[in-house]
């Protein structure tokens, strides 16, 4: 028995109070046991000295160690954590901005790029260059006043709304800017009496009121600028150097000439050639910009065999459908092909065939004449002289076989007409 047990025997007083003690004792011991076993795990072994007398002196520390008077003790909490293991925290890899031998820190405020300002500043060039073009489209559209034109040609040319409604969509195009690849060329072709030479006239004294100047408007006529009797060449001379003096007038104004050309179809091949030309890519560029109409009676006869043909299936004139577009798709291609026969010309032209005209339709020419002539535009007047015409009635239809040919005619008539004498 050791020490420490002899000291306290003496003191017990039965044997109620000695088992307790020795309770105590034993886990006063276990404490200490387990306490050397973590210090040796952690590697901290206690100082031992050097020989046997080291080692009994380290034996003799424990036992003293082991015998003090405390029954029972607890450590700190900061003590068990300092002796605790920590776990290595595992250092976070960051992105490195700056080299090692520079100052690592984040400059207070960021400059910004020039290449940024750059682009900002071609953005908003581009975008005053798009919008200044859009505003020149609209004010080189507006000079012409196309939105009158096309009012203009609905009131007074009767039985064409889709004609008139291709004239203008080309016209709309071709006119949004001034600067072109190639001039545009409308080929207007029908029989006789349909409102060709009618829509030219009505296209030349627009052009001639929105131009301030009749010299940018060239009307030429087969018939009396190149009859039959005067050479061929120098009609062709003529007609090149007319044209150049037109056209150069109009690049120095800024300004898209008309030129309006009757009866084509009665134009030798060498002014069809000097045409076909003056319509090539590799003309001078103020050629570009011009506008020729060319109104023919070219194709008339297939014209009208073609609406007599599909007259059961076409609608009236004046009603728009979807069902009247795929008649006149196959119009215009059997047009061109015969018309390609003739002068490769009217391979780069723009073809506007003009149908034949209902009995309404001429109705409409009689009291639009009477009206322009000083009479009463009366509706039963203008149906009695429509009936004095020639029809071809085909599927429920009267097509006019001369059309609105013979309006002047009739209407100069009624002002001969003898008054009726007073009873």
């Amino acid at each position: 028995m050791d020490r420490g047990q002899t000291s306290l025997e003496p003191q017990a007083k039965g044997p109620c109070v000695i088992a307790p003690v020795r309770a105590v004792l034993r886990l006063r011991r276990r404490v200490c046991v387990l306490r050397k076993r973590r210090l040796l795990q952690l590697g901290t072994e206690p100082d031992t000295g050097t020989g046997a007398l080291g080692s009994s002196g380290s034996s003799g520390a424990l036992r003293a160690d082991l015998d003090q008077p405390k029954f029972f003790t607890f450590d700190s909490l900061t003590e068990l954590s300092s002796r605790t293991p920590r776990k290595k925290r595992r250092r976070r890899s960051r992105v490195v901005l700056y080299p090692e031998t520079s100052r690592k820190y984040r400059p207070r405020t960021e400059r910004q790029s020039r290449a940024q300002r750059c682009l900002l500043l071609l953005v908003a060039i581009v975008g005053f260059q798009v919008l200044n073009a859009i505003e020149n489209l609209d004010d080189n559209a507006q000079r012409y006043d196309l939105d009158g034109l096309e009012k203009a040609l609905r009131r007074s040319v009767f039985g064409q709304p889709a004609a008139v409604g291709r004239i203008m969509a080309l016209l709309r195009d071709y006119l949004a800017t001034h600067v072109h690849s190639h001039p545009l060329l409308l080929a207007l072709h029908g029989p006789s009496g349909v409102g060709k030479s009618h829509v030219g006239r009505l296209l030349a004294r627009h052009f001639q009121a929105v131009l301030e100047d009749g010299a940018l408007v060239l009307q030429y006529h087969a018939r009396h600028h190149c009859p039959e009797l005067r050479p061929v060449q120098d009609c062709r001379k003529e007609l090149a150097q007319r044209v150049a003096d037109v056209v150069a007038q109009a690049e120095a104004e800024e300004k898209t000439p008309l030129l309006v050309l009757d009866e084509a179809e009665l134009l030798p091949p060498a002014l069809l050639d000097e045409l076909h030309g003056l319509l090539q890519p590799q003309r001078s560029h103020h050629f570009h910009n011009a506008i020729y109409v060319l109104l023919s009676g070219a194709g008339g006869v297939e014209i009208t065999q073609f609406v007599l043909r599909n007259a059961s299936r076409m609608l009236p004139p004046h009603l728009h459908s979807a069902g009247n577009t795929q008649t006149e798709e196959e119009l215009h291609s059997s047009l061109r092909e015969l018309l390609a026969r003739e002068h490769p010309l009217w391979n780069t032209a723009a073809i506007v065939p003009f149908l034949l005209l209902d009995k309404p339709d001429v109705v409409n020419c009689f009291r639009e004449e009477m009206a322009g002539e000083g009479f009463f535009p009366e509706q039963a007047l203008a149906e009695q002289l429509a009936e004095q015409l020639s029809y071809y009635q085909v599927a429920g239809h009267e097509f006019a076989i001369t059309g609105c040919k013979q309006v002047v005619a009739k209407v100069n008539l009624l002002q001969h007409k003898p008054a009726k004498a007073e009873p």
